[in-house]
């Protein structure tokens, strides 16, 4: 292990007090969601029957760059934050590369990820509003648990539809969401209109978020004094999570250095922006070059193969229309083991960056993205969330570019979260039972071709 500074941590003091907007700056503002009723632009008060007015505020607000944190949440934070900036010496001796590799270790928290976060910040605003009882979905269980923790944390009651096949692949996330005390339902399930329409076409079908959103805000909205919740795509999640990046900001200059390249892995966005979007506010406003990297699975690749449409962000159409790019909201992704990866659609202001060609995209096969985890776990001695690994996989890539170059290049991954309640899914790589799942052109096109009848 090489004596050289590995890690940096900010002092209590400067755990940042302002979330960051980047759609205030934004030179393209997103393009509006839609009410499906009307087709007309979207206003906050249409979201207030189904989120906390707070978050619908954050959700529509493009005039502020800054959103103070409330007092409540940033006590919360104290117990994990500041989260470490990690130089990985042991990787980039591995790779031999000439690259500088560091790592923002969200992994820390109480539940094991960056999605505490924004639980947090969404469990206090329902609880200001008086609200008793809110509701969400979860993919591969690490948004559960967060909330779920948050829930008890302002004393609120928890309904989690978990998508099916990662309740059946991951039952001690499973168990963490009930040992906090919130009531888990496989999804989707005979408890909603939505669940029992699917599961009446589709008997034997493994789940979506899609799916596990449209049942969640069902009973949201059917359940008195109660509030939808989500963990990633819509803006204000993702505003929530750019205390990664601000963190990240002080602790590079602490090291001494300014990434050249930033990258997260991508489901709905959430922490690709909560690492990306600080950094690159000084790429639009202070002319920085700084490339930012979304690595999403190949098996379900919105940004690198999907189109841009506005799209629902739920499988039974109960979202307002997003304008996002898409594979389709009635899209069924593979089983790979990254379920929180598994989500058809991006959110806004990643799409409009996107298609503005301020970021970009990767895919990454799934057997690639555990071989760059436990190349990570050999070198850092960390075993990675598979959402993770997708991030892992894109710095290895940039890192090797480096090596074969010469280019001294400053790489920034952010580690969602670690992957010790996955141990099942390593089982199957390091044995030999994982497989790729890709797509075809005519598949895509096949479900895009579904969406454009519909919408």
């Amino acid at each position: 292990m090489s004596t050289k500074t590995k890690r940096f941590i900010l002092p209590e003091t400067e755990i940042p007090a302002r979330w960051y907007n980047i759609a205030a700056d934004m030179p393209n503002k997103p393009m509006p969601p839609l009410n499906p009723a009307t087709r007309e632009p979207l206003r906050a008060e249409d979201l207030y029957p189904i989120f906390s007015r707070a978050l619908a505020d954050q959700e529509m607000n493009q005039t502020d760059a800054w959103i103070d944190i409330p007092e409540a949440v940033r006590e919360q934070y104290k117990n994990y934050r500041c989260t470490p900036l990690v130089r990985a010496y042991d990787l980039e001796k591995a790779l031999g590369t000439p690259a500088h590799i560091y790592f923002k270790n969200e992994s820390v928290s109480p539940v094991g990820s960056h999605k505490l976060n924004s639980a947090l910040a969404q469990a206090y605003y329902c609880k200001q509003e008086g609200v008793t009882n809110i509701t969400t979905e979860t993919g591969a269980g690490q948004w559960g648990a967060a909330l779920s923790y948050a829930a008890k944390a302002f004393g609120l009651e928890l309904a989690v539809y978990m998508v099916k096949i990662s309740y059946e692949q991951k039952p001690y996330r499973r168990s963490i969401m009930q040992t906090f005390g919130a009531q888990v339902t496989a999804s989707p399930s005979m408890s909603t209109k939505a669940g029992r329409k699917i599961l009446t076409e589709q008997p034997n079908y493994q789940g979506s978020l899609g799916t596990a959103i449209s049942e969640a805000i069902e009973l949201a909205m059917s359940t008195p004094n109660c509030k939808y919740t989500l963990g990633s795509v819509l803006s204000h999640v993702t505003l929530h999570q750019t205390i990664i990046g601000l963190e990240a900001e002080k602790q590079m200059a602490m090291a001494g250095e300014y990434p050249d390249v930033v990258i997260g892995c991508f489901g709905g966005g959430s922490n690709f922006g909560g690492i990306s979007f600080p950094f690159m506010r000084h790429n639009l406003l202070d002319g920085k070059k700084t490339r930012f990297v979304a690595a999403e699975p190949d098996s379900c690749p919105k940004l690198t193969r999907g189109v841009f449409r506005y799209d629902f962000g739920d499988e039974a159409g109960y979202t307002p229309l997003l304008p996002m790019f898409t594979l389709g909201h009635n899209f069924a992704p593979a089983h790979i083991h990254a379920g929180g990866l598994r989500y058809h659609g991006a959110g806004v202001i990643v799409s409009q960056l996107l298609k503005d060609g301020l970021m970009e995209a990767v895919d990454i096969p799934q057997l690639e993205s555990f071989r760059a985890g436990c190349l990570f776990a050999r070198t850092e001695g960390i075993i990675p969330a598979p959402e993770s690994c997708h991030a892992i996989a894109a710095a290895v890539a940039e890192a090797e570019k480096c090596r074969q170059t010469g280019e001294e290049k400053v790489i920034l991954f952010n580690l969602s979260g670690h992957g010790l309640i996955d141990m099942a899914s390593y089982d199957k790589y390091i044995s030999g039972d994982l497989m790729n799942y890709t797509l075809t052109d005519e598949q895509i096109a096949e479900n895009i071709a579904a969406l454009d009848a519909k919408i």
